[in-house]
This record gives structure tokens, sequence and C-alpha cells, in this order.
């Protein structure tokens, strides 16, 4: 069993943390908001810290999930971040979907303090992290990968080494994109099948077994027809992270023109109100631009 710290206890973090706490793990959390931690002491065995810092002392795996790279800056740099309180020869795993720059950066930092970095975002939601399935790609050393893989495998069914520190990012971004069209392509199906005047219920029960099947058709045809989109992860989010998709594909030539549009489609459902909807919102935007009997 390990000591570990566990910055940010969102919606990701706080189960993820907890599966370290219930493997054994000895486990030291940080959250800016402080009664968060709180209630997670309350949930799960471990300690909290006020600064980054204190809760990276004297652990040798460091993981964190905050919001985005200036989130991320804020954990690791400075007096308070947790670089200052890790010693040589511990390891930083960053969980956050942030850039693959700022996990380079980071990176480097960490090198000349004699700290191991791992950029390892996740996905598979709430749910994924909350039922301990998650999926995990990451960036960096192999020999650091298998170092941390065994406590990874706490809260994930899927842990893949993808290259060097930045590659886990950038195969987040990949995940983001297909997540993205698919979506879209679901919003209009069933847009579509409303329109022609047919059962959408039947209509996905029949294509549900063939190769139209996906993870969103399962878990969210249902969601969308009822219009409740109060669960899930966010637009805003969603929206964050295809910013950074497009920022990268400028960089690197990738033409993504489906997903600069479909982005564009994320920013009127935030105009409806709905940042904090879940990202099969694009549906609503359909409904809202043309009303069924």
């Amino acid at each position: 069993m390990a000591t570990v710290a566990f910055l940010g206890l969102g919606v990701m973090g706080y189960p993820m943390a907890g599966h370290l706490s219930k493997a054994g793990h000895r486990v030291r959390v940080y959250n800016r908001t402080s009664s968060r931690a709180q209630q997670w002491l309350v949930d799960y065995s471990g300690e909290a810290f006020a600064t980054p810092a204190d809760a990276a002392r004297d652990a040798e795996i460091v993981f964190a999930c905050v919001g985005n790279d200036d989130d991320l800056r804020q954990v690791v740099a400075g007096e308070q971040g947790a670089f200052a309180g890790m010693t040589g020869g511990s390891l930083f795993v960053d969980h956050t979907t942030a850039s693959a720059d700022v996990a380079r950066e980071l990176s480097a930092v960490g090198k000349e303090k004699g700290i191991g970095f791992l950029d390892a975002p996740v996905s598979g939601g709430q749910a994924g992290a909350e039922n301990g399935v998650l999926t995990v790609m990451v960036g960096g050393e192999a020999a650091e990968f298998e170092r941390v893989r065994p406590v990874i495998d706490c809260y994930a069914r899927a842990v893949e080494l993808l290259g060097p520190v930045g590659s886990g990012q950038l195969c987040k971004m990949v995940n983001q994109i297909c997540i993205a069209g698919v979506v879209q392509g679901l919003a209009e199906g069933l847009h579509f099948a409303k329109a022609a005047g047919l059962d959408a219920e039947q209509v996905i029960k029949v294509i549900s077994k063939g190769a139209a099947q996906s993870w969103q058709m399962e878990n969210r045809y249902q969601t969308m027809l009822a219009g409740d989109y109060e669960h899930g992860f966010a637009v805003d989010w969603m929206r964050k992270d295809l910013a950074i998709v497009l920022s990268e594909a400028q960089r690197n030539g990738a033409l993504l023109p489906v997903t600069a549009l479909v982005d564009q489609f994320y920013s009127e459902v935030q105009a409806l109100g709905g940042g904090r909807w879940d990202t099969s919102s694009l549906f609503a935007r359909l409904m809202n631009l043309r009303a069924f009997d």
C-alpha cells in the first residue's frame, strides 16, 4: 500500500480518491473548498490538508484532477504547490483534461526536481469514476507508468501508455472529437425520426442492434427524448475540451470541420441556458429550432 495525495475532489476526483482509500492506500487530500475535503473524510478514511504542498509532502504518488491548465498550475507550482512538498523520486499523475503543452511544461519543471510526471486524462464520466471503471490515457516514461499502474487500477478498467508526456492529453482530444460527432449524429437521428413521424423509441430498439450502436445511444437516447439533461458531462466542460482540441488542430494541421461545427452548436446550447446540461443536449438545440406536435 502506498502513501498518496489526491488534489481536487470534484465530481471525478471525489470518488477516485475514495477508491484509493477503500483499496487500503494512505490517502492525503486537498480541495480548494475545504468543506468538500471535510465531507470526503466523513465518507472515506484519510487526511485533509490546507495546501497542495502539505498534502503532497511525504506522498510517493500525487494525483490531481482539477478544471483546466490554470487550475493545474495553481496546485502544482509556487510555494504552496504540490512540487514544493514533493521529494525526488516521487511521481505526479495528472488526471485533468488539459493541454498537451501544460503537461510538457510541468513535466520539465518536475524533472529539474527529480519528480516524475504522467499526464493521464480519463474518460467514463461521473458514473465511471463512482463505479471505478474509468479509461485512463497516459503519457510519460514506461518505468513510471508501470510503477503507478497498479494504483490507478483502483478506479480504472482500462489503462494505456500512449507515448511520451503529452500523449495522454492528445489521446483524450481524439476521444472528445469522436464523442462530439457521435452525439450530434444521435441528436440528428432522433430529430429526423420525430420529423418523419416514427416512434423514436422503436427506431432505437431496432438500430441499436446494428452498426449504429454506440455508448451514447445506449445511455442517452431515453433522457434525450424525455428532455432530461440535468446529469452527466456538462456542455461548459465539453466546450473547454473542444477549445483545447481546436487549438491543437490549428497547430498540427488536422482538419476538424465537424468538431468545429459541433462546438458552435454547443455555444447555442449555452445561449439557451444549458451550460450545465449534459452534452446530449444537442438534441434540445434541434428541438428548439423546430417544434413538434
